[in-house]
This record gives structure tokens, C-alpha cells and sequence, in this order.
């Protein structure tokens, strides 16, 4: 008998049409021996997987998305809205794939797939931002103003190092800017150049050296970044405030809260799952364990 039996393959239309035969030649065989029925459905265009899953996602047990970090930032945007929400799986088909990488999963198409007809399913955490939903993070300053910097060109040639590269060029013209948030009744206020509110441990394919971020504890992780230096940035990096540690340069703020209220002294944009929509101010709740995932059988990462 069939692990599913009716699952839909949500996949990034807009890719190479090789790298997409490619892939699907990798999974569909693999999917098809534990899904009974599976339907392949094609994005073409910026919110298409988020109309995907609200008009058939509860007609499935399980919705697999084949893209990137935007593919499934649309996709969570249609799912967490559902009544009754399939399991979520993703297949690593971007540049980055952060929230894959989060949930421990293969960064190769055909071990991934093979990851979730074998896989366990566990209970994950989405952030609702002003009426949105994200999986991975939200922030402003420094990391919106370099997710808009990246060169399409440099993404093209260099890939993740594109994000290195907008960051660097980023760092040197960022000014700090005020804000006030409001974490679980405590106020915190002054002058930032970025901050960052993470359910995921990635960004960028980095890992945030940060050991208490979870993605299943009803928490969300607010890091304050006061300086740009970028000897301060290292001395930053050594130490995990989350952990007690002390922060020796005292550059770095750090709370943990379900529900946030971060307010800036203008309105600036908002970088949400690496993609840049939002605005300040945001008002952002954690809904524990609001949709189930695979990750691999066995597996702590999460726990």
C-alpha cells in the first residue's frame, strides 16, 4: 500500500526548461512508488503556488514544493491559511534553499525525494507578519537593503556568493536607523542597522551561530544588530547570545517571543523568506506547530 494517496508537486515553472526535465526525471519516479496520485502543478508567475495550495491543498495528504526559498514562501502563504493542511515537503530547487536546509533535508533532488517517502513527519512553526505568512525570517535594514542589491547577473554566474557580495557592498553605505519592539511586554529601544526575526536556521545557506533557534518551540528568535563593523560582525559571530553567552562587543541584541510588535521611526521595507513586499511597522505571531513537515527519518535536527 501507498504511503499517500493523492499528493500535489508544486513546481518553479520559471526555471530552465533542462533543469526542470532534469529534476522532475529525478523525483517523479521516486514520489510515484509511495503516492498514489500525484499532480504536477506548474508556476508562471509571482503568487501562483499560494493560489495552487488554497484552491487544492485540502484535497491533498501532501503537497511537495520543487523551487526555491520563494517558491515555498508562496506556498506556506496558501497552506497556513487552510482549515485542513496537508503535509509539507520541499524539494531543494533554488540557489539557496534555506528552510530546506533548516528541516536537515538533502540538498540533491533524488535523495530528497527519496527522504520523504521515508521520512517522519513533525509539527513546525509558521510566523504570521502582518497577514502573511513566512517559515524562515523577517528583517529590515541591512539584510532588505542587500537582498535588494543583489546583481541579477552575479546571482546568475555566482549563485549563493551573490548574496556575500551584496552584503559587502551593502555594509559600506548602511546607516543605523530607530526602532522600538515590544517582545512579549518587553520594550526595547535605540539605533540599529538591522534586525532580523528567524524561525530558521539559515540564511543565505549560511547557519545563524546561533544553537536555541527552533522551529517547533512556539518562539521566534529577534536578533538586533547595532554596527556594521566589520571586525565587530566577527566578534559577534564567535558568541551565542540564545546560549547566555555575552556578547563582548555588545553589539548584538537578542529576545525570544510569540508575539512581537517591531516599530521603526520611518517606514522601511521588509525582507520576509527573501522576498522584499513588507513594510515596518510588523506586528508578528508565531503559530506553533501549525503545519506538519518531513525531515528525515530519525532525525534530531529539529528536537
Amino acid at each position: 500500500m501507498a504511503r499517500y494517496n493523492r499528493g500535489l508537486l508544486i513546481y518553479n515553472g520559471n526555471a530552465g526548461q533542462k533543469d526542470i526535465e532534469k529534476s522532475l526525471g529525478e523525483c517523479i519516479p521516486v514520489l510515484s512508488r509511495e503516492i498514489n496520485e500525484l499532480i504536477l502543478l506548474k508556476t508562471s508567475e509571482p503568487g501562483h503556488a499560494e493560489r495552487f495550495c488554497m484552491e487544492y491543498g485540502e484535497t491533498a495528504e501532501i503537497v511537495i514544493v520543487l523551487g526555491g526559498d520563494g517558491t515555498v514562501h508562496d506556498s506556506i502563504n496558501g497552506l497556513a491559511r487552510l482549515e485542513k493542511r496537508p503535509i509539507l515537503a520541499i524539494l531543494p530547487g533554488g540557489t539557496c534553499n534555506d528552510f530546506s536546509r533548516t528541516l536537515n533535508m538533502p540538498q540533491t533532488i533524488r535523495q530528497a525525494a527519496e527522504m520523504i517517502i521515508t521520512g517522519i513527519e513533525v509539527p513546525i512553526d509558521v510566523m504570521e507578519i502582518n497577514g502573511h505568512f513566512a517559515l524562515n525570517f523577517w528583517g529590515t535594514g541591512l539584510v532588505t537593503e542587500a537582498s535588494n542589491n543583489i546583481k541579477e547577473s552575479e546571482k546568475q554566474w555566482f549563485g549563493k556568493v551573490s548574496y556575500y557580495l551584496s552584503a559587502l557592498r551593502t555594509m559600506r553605505q548602511m546607516e543605523t536607523f530607530s526602532y522600538q519592539i515590544d517582545c512579549e511586554g518587553e520594550i526595547m529601544e535605540g539605533e540599529a542597522v538591522m534586525i532580523l526575526v528567524a524561525n530558521g536556521r539559515f540564511i543565505g545557506t549560511n547557519q545563524l551561530p546561533f544553537s536555541n533557534i527552533h522551529a517547533n518551540d512556539g518562539q521566534a528568535n529577534v536578533f538586533i544588530i547595532k554596527n556594521t563593523n566589520l571586525g565587530l560582525i566577527k566578534e559577534i559571530l564567535t558568541s551565542d547570545v540564545t546560549a547566555g553567552d555575552d556578547d563582548a562587543s555588545g553589539e548584538v541584541i537578542h529576545c525570544m517571543g510569540s508575539e512581537l510588535k517591531i516599530s521603526t521611526d520611518q517606514v522601511m521595507e521588509a525582507d520576509t523568506d527573501g522576498e522584499v513586499y513588507l513594510k515596518t511597522p510588523a506586528m508578528v505571531r508565531v503559530l506553533k506547530h501549525h503545519i506538519l513537515a518531513l525531515i528525515p527519518k530519525d532525525d534530531s535536527v529539529m528536537y
